[in-house]
């Protein structure tokens, strides 16, 4: 009967009036025309400032012709060479330039297509690390809650963001353990220094390589500066130094996700310039390429391809596009301008003059609990008690009324938003992340609207954020 159907379908090609399935195809939101620089454009006729590139990932802004003719031009030479056999001059141009860029820590790079993609890679290569140098009883890993590491099943089992989790839970991987994250505005007890918040951190993570046992575990994951599933929380002085340690300590490979939070996001190329520890897995994506192709990479510092060539062996991992040639192409054409125009220091300066403003017009807010982040990339935590940082109820979906109103007229402004940062799905933030040649005057603009925006939800929540939770 299935077959019966399957071909009937496969066979008719006249259809008399529109099946409804296909307005399915469409979706309610906006339609975007066109961008330039910081601007989208709608085919209602809204201009947008986008002040998140989506998610952190617009990072020289839209409409860049540069990066258009490099995309061209590798398109016109080759557009798809399959991986496993041939190679191209686009790929081996942007692994030599993430390898010197590193100051040559890192010494092999695949290139994938999604962050969820470059983080799945990253722990099946501590996995086969650990195969390598026959220690195959590794397969444990340790990662936070209130994290988020990509929607494939692998890394959604070591992410902790709770929302997405929630419906594959059953589908997920038993050997991963999580610790709570480092978040000083909900952690941290009173009076404690950060030393002392640091060692206790430290105390939990050892704690989990005690339990699980201290020769099972493959790796330790986190982002040096949380970005979806918390809102841009960065960990305090000496925290990654003691993890790596930890992990030193029991030989399980420290590896850093810089998806969100990595190239140039906080002011620096790689997030963990800033710690004082260099990863031995990498992940990255989203400002690598700037949205102008799909593509993400997985970095292996000299430690693991050490071991790989001792084996002479090869990573065994793959997909259909992975090196492609014109993502290269376009990755590296983004990462070459970021560079020629200097704009890290554009970064640490319009981030610390958007923390500025951020912090004069809104620290005294009532509503605006935490206001936290590095470079561009910021958040800001809203609560219905400021002294007790009591959440929100979930059911208000209070950030993504704050999105919704700004994207609205009058306002028309793209803001990020998520729940969770206070843990357990609970937890209201927004998240700003323009494009790193923002000028002054658009983060004054940034700055100005969001005030009004911020005003105008709570001016008309009223009762319904106070009353009590059912």
């Amino acid at each position: 009967m299935h077959i019966n159907n399957l071909d009937h379908a496969a066979t008719s090609t006249t259809i008399s009036a529109p099946l409804a399935s296909e307005n399915m195809m469409d979706s309610n939101l906006p339609l975007v025309v066109r961008g330039k620089g910081n601007y989208l454009y709608l085919a209602d006729g809204r201009e947008i400032l986008d002040a998140c590139g989506g998610a952190a990932v617009a990072c020289i802004g839209h409409g860049v012709q540069e990066v258009a003719d490099a995309i061209a031009a590798q398109n016109a030479a080759v557009s798809y060479v399959p991986w496993g056999f041939l190679d191209t001059q686009s790929r081996r141009d942007l692994c030599k330039w993430l390898s010197q860029t590193s100051n040559g820590h890192f010494t092999k790079a695949w290139m994938t297509s999604s962050g969820s993609e470059a983080m799945e890679g990253a722990i099946k290569l501590a996995r086969e690390y650990f195969v390598w140098t026959n220690e195959p009883q590794r397969v444990n890993y340790i990662a936070r809650e209130e994290s988020y590491h990509g929607v494939t099943l692998g890394v959604l089992s070591v992410g902790g963001h709770v929302a997405r989790r929630n419906p594959y839970k059953p589908l997920l991987l038993p050997n991963t353990y999580h610790i709570p994250a480092c978040n000083p505005y909900r952690q941290r007890l009173p009076e404690e220094s950060d030393e002392e918040f640091v060692s206790r951190k430290a105390e939990e993570l050892e704690q989990a390589f005690l339990e699980a046992g201290p020769d099972t575990v493959a790796a330790f994951v986190a982002e040096p500066v949380v970005g979806a599933a918390s809102g841009c929380v960065p960990s305090v002085h000496g925290y990654f130094q003691a993890m790596k340690a930890v992990c030193d300590k029991y030989g399980a490979l420290f590896i850093l996700d810089e998806v969100m939070c990595g190239m140039g996001r906080t002011g620096t190329l790689h997030a963990w310039e800033q710690e004082g520890v260099a990863p031995d897995i990498q992940a990255l994506g989203k400002g690598l390429g700037g949205g102008y192709q799909p593509v993400s990479a997985i970095l292996a510092s000299n430690k693991i391809v050490r071991a790989m060539e001792a084996k002479k062996a090869t990573f065994t991992h793959g997909h259909t596009y992975m090196n492609h040639p014109v993502a290269c192409a376009a990755a590296l054409k983004v990462q070459q301008i970021v560079q020629r125009d200097d704009l890290l220091p554009n970064v640490q300066a319009q981030g610390e003059y958007l923390r500025k403003l951020l912090q004069d017009r809104l620290q005294n807010h009532p509503n605006v609990g935490d206001i936290r982040g590095r470079g561009l990339f910021w958040g800001v935590e809203f609560v219905r008690d400021k002294s007790t940082k009591e959440p929100f109820d979930p059911k208000l979906q209070l950030a993504h009324r704050v999105h919704q109103t700004a994207l609205d007229p009058p306002y028309n402004m793209a803001i990020y938003y998520g729940q969770g940062c206070a843990g357990q799905g609970r937890g209201d933030h927004v998240m700003i992340m323009p494009a790193y040649n923002i000028t002054r005057e658009v983060v004054e603009t940034i700055v100005d609207k969001f005030v009004a925006v911020v005003d105008d939800v709570f001016g008309k929540l009223g009762k319904e954020a106070y009353a009590e939770p059912n």
